[in-house]
């Protein structure tokens, strides 16, 4: 199954464009298989409460290290509240063979809408070994490899670091589209051909 996350403000960003075609050259190739989409932006994941912590906190005493033992740890009403907007967000996970992420670059880092679904997903010690990311993104600047903003870049570091620090993935790809801001700021207008030559290659990344 493809699990298909869209977490710009923009209805129509380069970030869901490239997802979008990376999930429809998926779905042709896979079509048996199933597909899920969600629209982090337009129908956000709720941040987490203090119940949450409270089952995080009961996985980690207990050590519970099965997704599927993780309901043993709701004992209230408030907790059962909680359970109840993890578990549909774990059951797509869990049934995933790959997750594909598309998220634009916002103040050098993820959309929060992103970060509250990583934050109710994620208990201690899990394991979501066997399956692959992909994350499409865009970036109004540039901040490869070798760049002046490259330090800057809390993005794909800290997604990379996410998934292989809490879940154990290793299988992780990564399309930036960049310099998105030279089709408005006049300050980089001059990189426009940047842009499009990143654009481009994202494209062709996510198509070929």
């Amino acid at each position: 199954m493809l699990l298909h996350l869209d977490a710009s403000a923009r209805r129509a960003s380069y970030s869901r464009r490239l997802s979008g075609m990376y999930a429809e050259r998926w779905r042709t190739a896979h079509p048996g298989d199933g597909y899920v989409h969600r629209d982090l932006a337009a129908d956000p994941v709720p941040h987490i409460g203090e119940a949450w912590t409270e089952l995080c906190d009961y996985v980690l005493e207990h050590e519970i290290s099965e997704i599927s033992r993780y309901k043993e740890a709701v004992r209230t009403p408030a907790q059962q509240d909680a359970w109840a907007i993890v578990e549909p967000l774990l059951d797509e996970v869990v049934a995933a063979d790959v997750v594909l992420i598309g998220t634009p670059m916002y103040n050098y880092s993820i959309p929060s809408s992103l970060k509250a679904w990583l934050d109710q997903i994620t208990f201690p010690r899990m394991s979501l070994r066997g399956r692959s990311f992909v994350v499409t993104s865009a970036r109004g600047g540039a901040y490869g490899p070798g760049t002046p903003r490259e330090p800057l870049d809390h993005q794909e570091r800290y997604l990379r670091d996410f998934f292989r620090g809490h879940f154990g993935i290793e299988d992780v790809t990564f399309v930036h589209a960049e310099l998105v801001n030279a089709l408005l700021d006049p300050a980089l207008r001059h990189r426009r051909v940047e842009h499009d030559r990143s654009l481009a290659a994202a494209i062709e990344a996510v198509t070929g």
